[in-house]
């Protein structure tokens, strides 16, 4: 422990040499920031710590903001994560701008109105290839910091139940004897844990903003329902160096959302679906005690990153158990399946239309499936890699399912998640579009007999006779007797 009254580091002494002396300190990378936070840019300890971006570039009229930033990181009291922190990291992380230098603007109205128009043509196109309607009552044209405000409240819900794992796993590594002693430390630590994940998530959110184009990217609707979102500046981007003209990678990219937008509008369980399946898997990860024992037993308030440097090299490892295994491939398999969905109905119809729909269908598949800094920063801290691994395996299939059995019995599958292909049928696609064809008619057959009344009728006319030829002659009998 520091000497240094409440542990926070003394300001460095003023050089021999003066002014010469304090430029060789700044040019040698040795910058240390307030409280021990290092600087952006510069070589000393806690110099990768996210929390730079709050002190980095303070100036010494600031100490007062960020003494008060800090009584209000060790007061937070919420849940497991400071998501307040974490939108302001975020929105400071936008506006820090991309690494190619980038910044974020806001979208003007000619550039809503190109919006607006490649989704209205996007879901007209879309008509042709799918039997699902338009799910998008209104086209949004988005900045990076309207997408991070817009987003923000759904990875709550994906981040929370695993952080709550962890705040719950720093009270249960003391003693039981030694809890109530340590009650102070403990909320302190909580304080700082929900702190250190709203940074962390807030920087990933933050830099994830600078690279999606849309509100679907991820395969989760994060979004607000039945709102097509694009974001032109990154679209520009992205766009940039594939020599295709600006119009068709917007109407691409608008296909590719009109798309979720309609199977999340129509397919109503589907959400609950997907979510559920990401809390199955969050509850099957386990936090490394052995490392947050470490962490806590040598825990020094003037050094606050350890906690910080724990969570980036990741205390959190799925089970080793069968129902852990089963949850993965659920999780795996769902979003492949969204993703393989939009990818076949996009291509059919793109295809016909676009002379670079194959260029542009191939990029955003290499794209979803290497993932960017921000989703390897989400799997580091929640455990869990939000891409689906088997997407050209259900795209696949969802193109054979369509020559099988038309558009209409394709999108019948998403009638109920029982009839949706598990991960062993993605294996052998065949094999599940022929045997499902025959169980779904049986089916199709047996819901019309209930929904018009008849469905006892069958097993009557079973009964009383099968020579008699005029079932309906048989059932007034039965009715009549």
């Amino acid at each position: 422990m520091s000497d240094t009254p409440f542990g926070f580091g003394l300001p460095p002494e003023e050089p021999d040499n003066g002014d010469e002396g304090k430029k060789k300190d700044q040019q040698g990378g040795g910058g240390q920031g307030p409280f021990g936070f290092g600087l952006p840019g510069a070589g000393g300890p806690g110099a990768d710590n996210p929390l730079a971006a709050m002190f980095g570039s303070m100036n010494p009229n600031d100490l007062g903001a960020a003494f008060q930033q800090l009584g209000q990181m060790l007061s937070y009291e919420g849940g497991p994560v400071n998501w307040d922190m974490a939108k302001q990291i975020a929105r400071q992380t936008v506006a820090q701008g991309t690494s190619d230098g980038t910044k974020d603007a806001s979208v003007g109205h000619a550039e809503k109105l190109a919006v607006e128009e490649a989704v209205r043509l996007a879901d007209l196109w879309l008509d042709d290839a799918t039997s699902l309607p338009s799910g998008a009552a209104s086209a949004l044209a988005w900045s990076r910091a309207e997408w991070v405000e817009a987003t923000l409240p759904v990875w709550k819900e994906l981040v929370d139940p695993v952080a709550e794992r962890v705040g719950a796993a720093m009270g249960d590594v003391l003693p039981e004897e030694m809890q109530a002693m340590a009650g102070p430390l403990i909320g302190m630590m909580r304080s700082m844990g929900g702190a250190m994940f709203g940074t962390q998530i807030g920087q990933a959110v933050g830099v994830l903003a600078g690279e999606v184009v849309g509100s679907t990217d991820i395969g989760l609707p994060l979004g607000p329902v039945g709102k097509a979102a694009l974001l032109p500046l990154n679209i520009a981007s992205f766009g940039k160096d594939l020599s295709v003209p600006q119009e068709e990678v917007r109407l691409y990219l608008a296909l590719r959302e009109a798309a979720h937008q309609r199977l999340f509008a129509h397919v109503p369980w589907l959400r609950s679906h997907l979510f559920g399946a990401v809390e199955g898997y969050a509850r099957g990860i386990k936090v490394d005690t052995a490392k947050l024992e470490d962490v806590v037993g040598q825990f020094d308030p003037q050094n606050p990153e350890e906690l910080q440097q724990a969570l980036q090299q990741g205390m959190f490892q799925p089970e080793d158990t069968p129902e852990q295994k089963a949850a993965l491939a659920r999780l795996e398999t769902a979003l492949a399946l969204v993703e393989g969905w939009v990818d076949a109905v996009v291509h059919s119809a793109a295809k016909p239309r676009l002379s670079s729909a194959d260029a542009l269908r191939e990029t955003l598949r290499r794209r979803r499936a290497t993932g960017g800094p921000a989703e390897q920063t989400f799997a580091t801290l929640i455990g869990l890699e939000l891409r689906p691994r088997r997407l050209r395996d259900a795209s696949r299939l969802w193109a054979s399912l369509t020559d099988a059995r038309g558009v209409d019995g394709r999108d019948g599958l998403w009638a109920h998640p029982d009839m949706l292909p598990t991960a062993s049928d993605l294996d052998d696609p065949d094999g599940f579009v022929h045997r499902e064809h025959m169980d779904f008619s049986e089916l199709d057959k047996m819901l019309g007999e209930a929904a018009s009344g008849t469905a006892e009728k069958p097993n009557l006319k079973k009964d009383d006779s099968e020579d008699s030829g005029d079932s309906g002659d048989a059932g007034k009998g039965d009715g009549t007797e």
